[in-house]
């Protein structure tokens, strides 16, 4: 879902969801850990929100502040570059991935590093570039426990909040024992030992770094201040540590003043980990001169973000603060993971925002609003109260009416464009129904129709239908009425 690096190979395209999720569906072992993992922070989360009095004020206050900050998001992005530039640091605008990857590979080129370490970040993994920097020479070093996993085992993140919610603490420890010498040759799954080993195989990485990346969880327009969230405290040594600082965060983070961090800090851990407080909050303004990195950069990262804030249902979304809550009470999302949904946005919000980011004009992309059982468990948890389901409805007519602007009809399209016409007129549609009865009463076998021919089989994959009457309501009524 993200582009190319310069010059490497171009990725293959996505396949539908449906089609992507059927190896994971078929693998017993992922669903016994996903379930494992979904549950556990369901539990968490749950508990955490109870014990605030005030918790649906908090969610109410929340969606308040994220859609004001969306209303006023130009007037908020200006004050932003003002009080970061200030502050010493340098604003970058990047209008799509591409330019993005521009920015941040010249920037690192520019301090002649061959090595940077980076913090667990959205942002950078939407706008593909680790794979920017390694076409150029670059290592990049994921910090984050998931992350350094998924980096390890060369596959993709599944998870908001942990990376490598997939795999489970034997396989973890396994790819930490074959990666990292500092490990040993046999590391424990236990939590802590695992976090030891990757403390171990880090320092040295931080101490030597020149220049860190980050993402960002808010950006607060009226003192240009960063923060980012935690429980690890690498995103911290990243910030910290190296002389350059890179943030690639969008321009969706920006919330209007210090003062609405009281709300969001309130309500993101518990909704992500269900902590009443994040272990790690880092904020930063700009540079200090003998404190930290000496050059720092923001890349504020359109890539769609314009084109979703125009849809008044869709920009919803944009509201997100990434807690991966939806995920975990999603019924798709715990049987699947992450990885049908794309390499960036996962889960119930995936379905919603990459849709908005990337448009649905690709097949891939397109199947995305469809990957739900809109069962509203997901607004029902949702911090901000986004109302997922309502915008996935929404996006699900914008698929349709996209494909009526094509020249070459899609098969359902055109099935349906069929139904219309032979519906239109009570003599065509009494002939079709009495041929269809017919053909259909000749498919079945004890009552039911377990494989349609053609195309029409996609709707028997996964449920048989009832074989109709031998006479159709209509005929009755006009049999037994007149």
């Amino acid at each position: 879902m993200t582009g190319p690096a310069p010059g490497g190979p171009v990725p293959p395209p996505m396949p539908k969801f449906a089609a992507a999720a059927r190896p994971a569906l078929a693998d017993t072992g992922l669903r016994r850990t996903l379930r494992g993992a979904t549950a556990t922070l369901r539990e968490r989360t749950a508990a955490a929100a109870a014990e605030t009095a005030d918790w649906e004020d908090l969610r109410e206050a929340g969606r308040a502040v994220g859609e004001g900050a969306l209303l006023g998001l130009d007037t908020h992005l200006e004050e932003l570059e003002r009080a970061v530039t200030e502050a010493g640091g340098t604003v970058h605008w990047a209008v799509d991935a591409a330019d993005a990857r521009r920015v941040v590979t010249g920037l690192v080129r520019e301090t002649g590093a061959t090595e940077v370490v980076k913090s667990a970040s959205l942002a950078t993994r939407e706008i593909g570039l680790n794979d920017a920097l390694a076409g150029m020479g670059v290592t990049v070093r994921d910090t984050a426990l998931a992350d350094m996993a998924v980096q390890f085992a060369g596959d993709e993140p599944s998870h908001l909040l942990s990376a490598a919610a997939h795999r489970d603490r034997a396989q973890i420890g396994e790819l930490f024992r074959r990666e990292m010498p500092a490990a040993g040759p046999d590391p424990a799954g236990d939590p802590e030992d695992l976090a030891a080993a990757a403390r171990a195989h880090l320092r040295e990485r931080f101490l030597r770094a020149q220049v860190a990346i980050t993402g960002a969880n808010f950006l607060v327009a009226e003192t240009g201040t960063v923060v980012v969230v935690e429980s690890e405290g690498n995103a911290r040594m990243c910030l910290t540590l190296p002389e350059t600082l890179i943030c690639v965060a969008g321009i969706d983070k920006v919330v209007p003043a210090w003062d609405d961090m009281e709300v969001f800090l309130q309500l993101l851990p518990r909704s992500s980990t269900g902590d009443r407080m994040t272990p790690y909050v880092s904020s930063w303004t700009g540079v200090t001169p003998g404190d930290g990195p000496r050059a720092f950069h923001l890349v504020l990262l359109d890539n769609g973000r314009t084109r979703a804030l125009a849809d008044e249902i869709g920009r919803a979304a944009l509201r997100c603060i990434g807690c991966s809550a939806c995920l975990n009470v999603c019924p798709v999302y715990e049987r699947t993971g992450g990885q049908p949904y794309g390499p960036v946005h996962p889960g119930p919000i995936g379905a919603i925002l990459t849709p908005q980011l990337r448009g649905v004009e690709s097949a891939a992309v397109a199947s995305l609003p469809y990957a739900s059982t809109l069962c509203g468990a997901c607004a029902d948890v949702c911090p901000v109260k986004i109302d997922i389901p309502d915008v996935l409805v929404h996006l699900r007519g914008a698929v349709v009416e996209s494909r009526r602007r094509r020249p070459v009809p899609t098969p359902e399209m055109a099935l349906m464009r069929g139904l219309a016409w032979t519906m239109a007129d009570p003599r065509r549609h009494e002939t079709a129904l009495r041929r269809g009865v017919r053909w259909a009463r000749l498919l079945s076998r004890g009552g039911r129709i377990r494989r349609l021919p053609g195309l029409l089989g996609m709707w028997t994959e996964a449920r048989d239908l009832p074989a109709p009457p031998a006479e159709s309501f209509r005929a009755w009524w006009n049999r037994t009425r007149r």
